[in-house]
């Protein structure tokens, strides 16, 4: 019987690799539209400045520089990257232990393997399709209280869904597997649909921006994350696994 601690320890190892592979796939994918986006960003903000005259407002003509260079953007995001994966690899770690018993496969692994589908849709699927990311270039800065508090609905919504469509996957379980499967569709895809028709709509794209940018930065965004869960589900039912290795049961 393996302890919480050793749990936690396979959590936060795994997490960590996770966050690094995931900080790659950002960095390959993610950044070259970042860079693209903030020079959209500029070009409009010059382009301002042009059409009201130096003169007029010298303040406003003035570059003003980043508390951060996008060097240290660069490199700060395989911190973060590495820091979020850590974090959550605790947090999967901890989920896994509290609902071990709840899930029903004698497997270790295809438990872990089926939390980490389920967080990814709860965390990460629900929300961005009601709210996608948006590059640097994109949103008002005075909406970002409203837009950061509905993004966290929409997170506690998504996992509320999920819990939604295992409980009425196994109320319909006593009827069939295809009855099983159904009521957990169901009961995911009603959950989502009537948050998203009481939730607000919040779109700040300007007409202007390219949509393939925006599209191609949104589908990074959501790789990004795809890579960091997939990679921790598939990590953790490694570590977790409890099948004797091939060499032992040739041995013995």
């Amino acid at each position: 019987m393996r302890t919480f601690g050793s749990l936690l320890v396979r959590g936060l190892i795994v997490g960590l690799f996770a966050g690094l592979l995931a900080g790659t796939f950002a960095y390959v994918l993610g950044e070259p539209r970042v860079d693209a986006a903030i020079a959209i960003e500029e070009a409009g903000s010059h382009a301002h400045t042009h059409d009201h005259g130096d003169s007029t407002e010298p303040a406003a003509a003035e570059e003003e520089e980043p508390l951060v260079s996008r060097d240290g953007q660069r490199a700060g995001l395989f911190l973060a990257t590495s820091l979020y994966g850590v974090a959550l690899g605790g947090l999967f770690a901890v989920a896994f232990t509290l609902l071990r018993r709840k899930l029903r496969t004698g497997n270790d692994a295809y438990a872990a393997l089926g939390l980490a589908a389920a967080g990814f849709v709860g965390v990460v699927l629900v929300p961005f399709l009601k709210y996608p990311p948006n590059p640097p270039a994109v949103g008002d800065p005075d909406t970002i209280t409203k837009r950061t508090v509905t993004y966290l609905l929409t997170l506690v919504i998504g996992l509320l869904a999920v819990w939604a469509g295992v409980a009425l996957s196994r109320w319909a379980a006593r009827y069939g597997e295809v009855a099983r499967l159904a009521g957990g569709v169901v009961g995911l895809v009603v959950t989502v649909v009537a948050a998203y028709l009481i939730l607000p709509r919040i779109n700040e794209v300007p007409e202007t921006f390219p949509a393939t940018l925006l599209w191609q930065f949104r589908f990074a965004s959501l790789g990004t994350q795809a890579t960091l869960w997939l990679l921790l589900g598939f990590g953790y039912a490694v570590a977790v696994d409890r099948r004797p290795s091939r060499s032992k049961v040739a041995a013995a």
